[in-house]
């Protein structure tokens, strides 16, 4: 159940909240499938399938947001509406209006919309309190975006903001491969991306290729830069880390596998124990990152 993508957020104030005030504060923003009217509809899911909306494990909080959406092209909208406005020209005598064309498109979408096809997805969220993270597991900020306005209509306070450190991403990875160095605990691997500052945005990406110092160093003498860089943390999790701060594709390795506790008897054991070495792995990987990035922004945190 591991998280494949991270948006780090720091919590700005001690989490006081308790699972059960938590859970009575979800449950009115609780998942509702979408009506025949509905184009989308989110809402809070169980992260286990078992009716809690909060899911805890040694002090860590898992949440998940749950979306449906239908499927319900606008070219198809527009297709059907096109052949409707020549029905009604023929009917009237005249093409119809701006207005006319406005109405006839929503009630060609009202039409449609209960014989759309629908599909769901989930977006999850780890909330750790005892080392001041929140963590959402979305590939985009967008993504990420859609859990916290839910969060904030849930909540009456959320105390988060964005992690910042003393150094961007996008000029220590620059420097890390300048140098040939990874920073101390990390591997550098073999996919990478470097764009240029200019106005035409040159990029050049390594994907599974060995980074060649010297070819890389001409590519920053050129003015290039590192926006994305694959690396492995303690030779335990994989990952790539963004100009943005995201740290995605991240994937356990061997020796985490290895370790995992095979004497689980059933299904609700081996996930607590997934998420409870996940947790416990990912709060110590994104601390050792903003220990490599100059630690975090005083200021900022200080907000």
């Amino acid at each position: 159940m591991w998280f494949k993508n991270l948006q780090i957020y720091r919590l700005t104030a001690p989490w006081t909240m308790t699972a059960e005030q938590l859970e009575s504060s979800l449950a009115p923003q609780a998942f509702v499938p979408c009506s025949s009217l509905d184009m989308q509809t989110q809402g809070w899911v169980s992260p286990r399938d078992n009716g809690m909306l909060v899911h805890t494990v040694n002090r860590q909080l898992l949440l998940q947001l749950g979306t449906e959406k239908k499927l319900l092209p606008s070219t198809v909208i527009n297709q059907v509406t096109k052949a409707r406005a020549v029905e009604l020209e023929e009917q009237q005598g005249f093409k119809p209006g701006r207005k006319q064309m406005k109405e006839l498109k929503e009630q060609v979408t009202d039409e449609l919309l209960p014989r759309a096809f629908s599909i769901q997805r989930s977006t999850r969220l780890w909330i750790d309190p005892v080392n001041g993270w929140l963590v959402i597991d979305a590939s985009s900020p967008a993504k990420a975006d859609e859990v916290f306005k839910l969060l904030l209509k849930s909540l009456e306070v959320l105390p988060f903001a964005a992690l910042r450190t003393e150094r961007s991403p996008l000029s220590a990875m620059t420097d890390w491969l300048a140098a040939d160095e990874a920073p101390g605990g990390f591997t550098v691997d073999q996919d990478t991306e470097l764009r240029a500052t200019t106005e035409g945005k040159a990029t050049v990406r390594y994907v599974r290729h060995t980074l060649e110092p010297d070819d890389v160093r001409r590519h920053i003498a050129s003015g290039k830069q590192c926006t994305r860089l694959a690396m492995t943390w303690n030779d335990r999790v994989s990952f790539v880390l963004t100009e943005s701060l995201a740290i995605k594709r991240v994937a356990p390795l061997d020796v985490l596998k290895e370790n995992a506790d095979s004497t689980m008897q059933n299904d609700d054991e081996r996930f607590d124990g997934d998420f409870m070495l996940m947790t416990g792995e990912l709060a110590k990987l994104i601390s050792d990152v903003v220990e490599a990035l100059g630690g975090e922004e005083q200021q900022k945190k200080a907000a």
